[in-house]
C-alpha cells in the first residue's frame, strides 16, 4: 500500500525494497565454530604437513627410536654409575643421572605416540612436555648437589681404560640418538621428541666431558676441579631447559584441555 504521506491523484508509489532478514547464528553453527576452534588449537602443525600414512610411518619410527634409546641408555647408565662409584667422578655421576633421565624421557615419548589416533594431538604433546620438564628439574638438582659435594670435598677422579671406553661409547651413541630424535621431532613438529633429543645430546656431551676432564687431570693434576665444574654446568643447563619447558607448556595444556572431548 502507498504510504499515507503520498499526495493524492498521483501515480502509485513504487513498492519499498524488501529488507533482508538479519542472519542469526543457529545453535548448530555455534557448535561447529567451537568445534573447529578446538580442532585448530588441539592439533599440531604436522597435521597440515603430513598425509595420514606418512604420519603413522613417522610415529612408528619414533617408537622404534625410543625403544632403542631405552635399551642403550639404560646400559650406559649402569656403566656410568659403576664408573662414578669406582672412580669418584662427578661427571660420570652426572652422565649416569642424565642417562637415567634419557630412559624416562624415552618412556614418555613411547606413551606420547602409543595412541595411533593421537599422533597430531597437541594436548597429549604438551602433557608429555610438562612431565619432561618436571623430571628435568628433579634430575638437575641431584646432579648439581653431587657435583658441588665433590668440589667441596676435593674429590680427585681416577683414570683408567674402563672410564675411557664408557666415555667414548656413550658420547658416540647418545649423539647419534640425538640427531635421529631431532630429525623425527622436526618432521612431526613434536616438542617432546626434540626435548628427548636434547637430553640425548646432553648425554653425549657429558660422555665426552668425562674423557676430557680425565685426560686433563692425567696431565695436570692441579685441574682437579674440571670434572665437578662440568657437572655443575650440565646440571644448571638441564635446570634452565626444564624451567623454560614448563613456562611454555603449562599454559598450552590448559588451552587445549577441552579438545580431549572431541578426540
Amino acid at each position: 500500500p502507498c504510504p499515507s504521506d503520498c499526495p493524492p491523484q498521483t501515480a502509485p508509489c513504487p513498492p519499498a525494497a524488501p529488507q533482508p532478514a538479519p542472519l542469526l547464528p543457529t545453535r548448530a553453527a555455534i557448535y561447529c565454530s567451537y568445534f573447529f576452534a578446538y580442532c585448530l588449537s588441539g592439533l599440531l602443525e604436522s597435521s597440515t604437513r603430513l598425509k595420514p600414512h606418512e604420519a603413522q610411518s613417522y610415529r612408528k619410527k619414533a617408537l622404534w627410536v625410543s625403544w632403542v634409546s631405552i635399551i642403550v641408555t639404560l646400559a650406559l647408565a649402569v656403566a656410568a654409575f659403576t664408573v662414578s662409584v669406582m672412580r669418584y667422578s662427578a661427571s660420570s655421576f652426572g652422565f649416569a643421572f642424565d642417562a637415567t633421565l634419557d630412559v624416562l624421557s624415552s618412556v614418555i615419548v613411547l606413551w606420547r605416540y602409543s595412541n595411533a589416533a593421537a599422533v597430531h594431538s597437541a594436548h597429549r604433546e604438551y602433557i608429555a612436555c610438562v612431565i619432561l620438564g618436571v623430571i628435568f628439574l628433579l634430575s638437575s638438582i641431584c646432579i648439581v648437589i653431587k657435583a658441588i659435594h665433590d668440589l667441596a670435598k676435593k674429590v680427585l677422579p681416577e683414570v683408567d681404560d674402563f672410564l675411557y671406553s664408557v666415555s667414548v661409547l656413550s658420547g658416540i651413541l647418545c649423539t647419534v640418538l640425538a640427531v635421529i630424535k631431532f630429525m623425527l621431532g622436526k618432521v612431526l613438529t613434536s616438542r617432546a621428541l626434540i626435548t628427548d633429543g636434547f637430553n640425548s645430546l646432553v648425554g653425549g656431551i657429558m660422555g665426552f666431558s668425562i674423557l676430557l676432564s680425565a685426560e686433563v687431570f692425567k696431565h695436570n693434576s692441579s685441574v682437579w676441579f674440571l670434572d665437578g665444574s662440568i657437572g655443575v654446568l650440565i646440571g644448571l643447563t638441564i635446570f634452565a631447559y626444564g624451567i623454560k619447558l614448563l613456562i611454555d607448556m603449562v599454559p598450552r595444556v590448559r588451552q587445549t584441555r577441552h579438545y580431549e572431548m572431541f578426540e
